[in-house]
């Protein structure tokens, strides 16, 4: 049974819609972009944030702004002397660098420095919104501020806005170049979740298709472009992507997606883990530290470019202490 706030939304936007299919749009989109609450709910998510708190007073804070907000990045092993790697981390939608600290700590055991940043709305940034265009705004401030990553990992929506950041996908905000791409448990496209977000609504088709413009006139992309199915990944940028075919969040058919556009991307299921736990896996630690430490030489693009092949990467399963 659908719930009284949902009740008390459906009825306002429909009686917008009634008066202004365009606004009701317009306040729709608002509504979809408008993050969850930052507080945990339940005692295994207010304790793993406690714990993700604790990881987290080892690093350095570093607010960035960015045109349209402010974000919070995590340092660790900044101060450190010598050559070394660095990483950006990225959470996924209704998360924070606390949830992702089990795995951006890992990654930092190696002595690389590694950055983990809460997208706008999430965390300790500034905001109550999130939607592609502050997402890639805001890993553009972290790679105009950091310089160049050797590698950058994304969970779920945070996954999705490193491809779409990486493809240099907005017009106006510079590209982010990693040297390569782990993506966990991200979604390959992006209508979908307007559609259902539309069905749980119940919009009208004028109010649907004014929604839906709204996602033109905020990244100067339209919807149907965040859908195209190949070409989003540079064939010459090693990609890891990690998925659960048990995933009931987002689809593991996104993780095939991706994983047909050639040999240049690897696909490792961590099945039995979902959307949430994944980033805790010793398996998922496992096949990054692999994937980040293989010296990977990538095929020209221009040959076998009608081919499509699926990889498939294993690892060791072990974790540093």
């Amino acid at each position: 049974m659908p719930s009284f706030a949902l009740k008390v939304t459906r009825s306002g936007l429909s009686s917008l819609e009634r008066l202004s299919p365009r606004l009701a749009g317009k306040a729709a989109f608002r509504l979809f972009c408008l993050t969850p609450p930052r507080r945990p709910r339940g005692s295994k998510a207010r304790a793993a944030h406690v714990e993700g708190r604790e990881r987290l007073l080892a690093a350095e804070r570093i607010m960035l702004p960015f045109t349209g907000g402010r974000a919070m990045a995590y340092r660790f092993n900044g101060g450190a002397k010598g050559s070394r790697k660095r990483y950006l981390v990225v959470h996924g939608w209704g998360s924070s660098s606390e949830y992702m600290s089990e795995l951006t700590a890992f990654l930092a055991s190696s002595g690389a420095e590694v950055i983990s940043l809460d997208l706008p709305g999430h965390g300790r940034s500034d905001g109550r919104f999130l939607n592609v265009r502050l997402a890639v705004s805001a890993i553009a401030a972290a790679s105009a501020r950091f310089g160049a990553f050797d590698a950058a990992i994304g969970h779920s929506f945070g996954g999705a806005s490193l491809t779409l950041a990486s493809a240099g996908f907005l017009p106006d905000v510079d590209p982010f170049r990693p040297g390569r791409l782990v993506l966990i448990g991200a979604p390959s496209a992006m209508g979908w979740l307007f559609k259902d977000f539309g069905r749980l609504m119940r919009l009208g088709p004028a109010t649907q298709a004014a929604l839906e413009d709204e996602v033109r006139r905020v990244t100067g992309r339209t919807l149907a472009s965040y859908d195209q199915k190949r070409g989003r990944l540079d064939p010459s940028r090693p990609v890891l992507v990690i998925h659960a075919e048990d995933d009931k969040e987002v689809s593991a058919d996104h993780a095939r997606a991706y994983a047909a556009e050639g040999s240049h991307v690897r696909l490792f299921w961590a099945n039995g883990f979902g959307h949430r736990r994944i980033v805790g896996a010793a398996p998922v630690f496992g096949a990054i530290e692999g994937f980040l430490a293989e010296d990977i030489e990538v095929e020209n693009p221009l040959e076998n470019h009608d081919e499509t092949v699926l990889s498939f990467y294993r690892t060791p399963l072990r974790r540093s202490s």
